[in-house]
């Protein structure tokens, strides 16, 4: 496979309406991103992906765009965004926008003048069909947020299409004139210099053909990865995508690893890489067999053909050291040990900010303090239909996306230094003792690991461009495998459980020499045999035999 740049990144997601404030109104904002690059820098990453910050009403946190063109006031001005541009590439770093184009607002422009008449010009930049005969909807489909992906429109007596909230319309891309409207906002960003996009639900862009009722509507797999995706992708690529030197990774939901290829191989001329949700959407809690079978069928599928992405948390999905680690006890060993899975599996790792401090969830005590759309709209269609309240509430917090939505703790004073304002979502409780501050003080802290984590990928192509191996395979705690280059081998162990677990080395290796390299207990070093040896709670070993 080819050697490039952006395989050899390492990406750090700013959520950035969470992430520092600068003028006291409780959102964080651009200049606060400013404020914090060389925080951002010290850790070594390469890239940042920014959240999206154009025009918005909002309703989804910015993901439902109302004009692709302006910088929503909360965030601050195009100005200001061109100097946080600026700043990013003077520190030796890359910056990719969250592309938003399966739907936009109900605010933008072309959805006003869509829904102004079935005869507007624009009308067809959107999904919309007549109702059943007895009036209702098209189909039965459910959307993400919403009980239907129907919406009726009295004015013009159609329903229009949404894959989520009703705010938040899909994008017809079977039209041609839609499809160059998109291209040349994408364009006009590229040309500003941007270094690529993060593509937010891009599998969804074509539709079944025909709308036909699902079988089952409750398994909503039936919104992505449809015929005629790929050439709108392909298209995409030829028009845009090619004429740049960027990274692009598309958010691929309900795909397998068989259709990775199909997205980023590099005889395709689609995507240079891809998330996929096999991990983060469909294993609710921690499960080592499920996970590690999971890693092997998407590492042979994408091997010498694609690119993966490794991500256990992000803006959408419940922080990593609550939902797959341990965040009490060993918090500390856990976070670090989930970081060392991430970054020395086969593809481009991902750090959601404070990731790298161990930040944890969050329990709030009541759904008023909640800004999640998708939590609030499931809370209220269960109880709506009769459901116990508090049961509807305790089933809902596990996997909220609030969890991760918490500001970003810079310190131990009132709102973890992050506004001088009222927070828009309230601060962890435990930002008092898990903060920048701390971690930067703490030459043992996740941070300082994150940062040899970082840099030893940087040193060394193994952790890149090495084939992988899972060599325990079976067990249900222990996971232990070897990434090889040109004759250098490493060897990863992690033992993945809040108790100790006897390790043997595998069969071959007894007189291979071994050099540690990075361990998470810091009384380890490289005299300690591991011939056979016991590793406590959540310990995490990577050597050079």
């Amino acid at each position: 496979m080819n050697r490039t740049w952006w395989k050899e990144a390492v990406v750090y997601q700013i959520y950035w309406r969470s992430f520092y404030d600068t003028n006291g109104d409780g959102y964080g904002d651009l200049q606060g991103v400013i404020d914090k690059l060389d925080y951002i820098q010290s850790l070594g990453v390469d890239v940042i992906w920014l959240n999206p910050c154009y025009e918005s009403p909002d309703r989804d946190n910015g993901y439902d765009i109302a004009d692709y063109y302006t910088i929503m006031e909360k965030a601050g001005t195009m100005p200001l965004w061109e100097t946080l541009l600026h700043e990013v590439h003077t520190r030796g770093m890359k910056l990719i926008m969250d592309l938003v184009v399966n739907h936009t607002s109900d605010q933008h422009s072309w959805f006003l003048e869509s829904r102004s008449s079935k005869d507007n010009p624009k009308r067809d930049y959107y999904i919309w069909r007549d109702p059943k005969a007895d009036g209702s909807a098209p189909n039965n489909w459910r959307s993400y947020f919403e009980p239907s992906t129907w919406t009726f429109d009295e004015a013009t007596g159609q329903y229009y299409f949404h894959s989520f909230a009703v705010e938040q319309p899909d994008l017809n891309w079977e039209s041609e004139a839609l499809r160059e409207e998109i291209y040349r906002m994408m364009r006009w960003w590229l040309d500003k210099g941007i270094d690529g996009f993060r593509m937010d639900a891009v599998a969804l862009l074509a539709k079944p053909e025909g709308y036909p009722d699902a079988e089952n509507p409750d398994d909503i797999s039936y919104l992505a990865n449809n015929p005629g995706v790929h050439t709108f992708l392909h298209e995409m690529h030829e028009k845009v995508l090619k004429h740049y030197d960027i990274l692009t990774v598309g958010e691929l939901g309900f795909i397998k690893p068989e259709d990775g290829p199909l997205y980023t191989g590099e005889d395709r001329g689609e995507l240079n890489t891809l998330f996929h949700f096999e991990v983060a959407d469909e294993m609710p809690t921690w499960d080592m067999l499920r996970f590690k079978e999971i890693q092997t069928r998407w590492y042979e599928a994408l091997k010498d053909k694609g690119w993966n992405s490794q991500f256990l948390n992000n803006h959408d999905h419940t922080r990593q050291v609550t939902r797959y680690g341990n965040d009490g006890e060993f918090r500390v060993e856990s976070a670090k040990l989930l970081g060392t899975l991430v970054h020395t599996l086969p593809g481009m790792p991902y750090i959601y900010q404070g990731e790298e401090l161990g930040m944890t969830g969050v329990r709030f005590s009541s759904i008023e303090d909640y800004d999640d759309i998708a939590m609030k709209n499931k809370y209220r269609d269960e109880v709506a239909e009769g459901r116990d309240p508090q049961e509807v509430f305790e089933s809902l917090l596990p996997r909220s996306r609030d969890n991760s939505r918490t500001p970003m703790q810079w310190d131990a004073s009132d709102n973890a230094g992050f506004t001088t304002g009222k927070p828009w979502i309230k601060v962890n409780p435990n930002h008092t003792r898990i903060n920048v501050e701390q971690a930067l003080a703490d030459p043992n802290s996740v941070f300082y690991y994150y940062k040899k984590l970082i840099q030893l990928r940087k040193d060394n192509p193994v952790m890149v461009y090495g084939d992988y191996y899972d060599l325990s395979e079976g067990h249900a705690e222990l996971y232990v495998f070897k990434r090889e280059l040109d004759g250098v081998r490493w060897l990863v162990i992690l033992n993945h459980s809040d108790r100790e677990n006897e390790f043997t080395l595998p069969a071959g290796y007894e007189d291979a020499k071994k050099e540690l390299v990075l361990a998470n207990y810091s009384d380890v070093d490289g005299t300690t045999s591991i011939q056979k040896t016991t590793l406590r709670p959540h310990e995490a070993r990577v050597y050079r035999m």
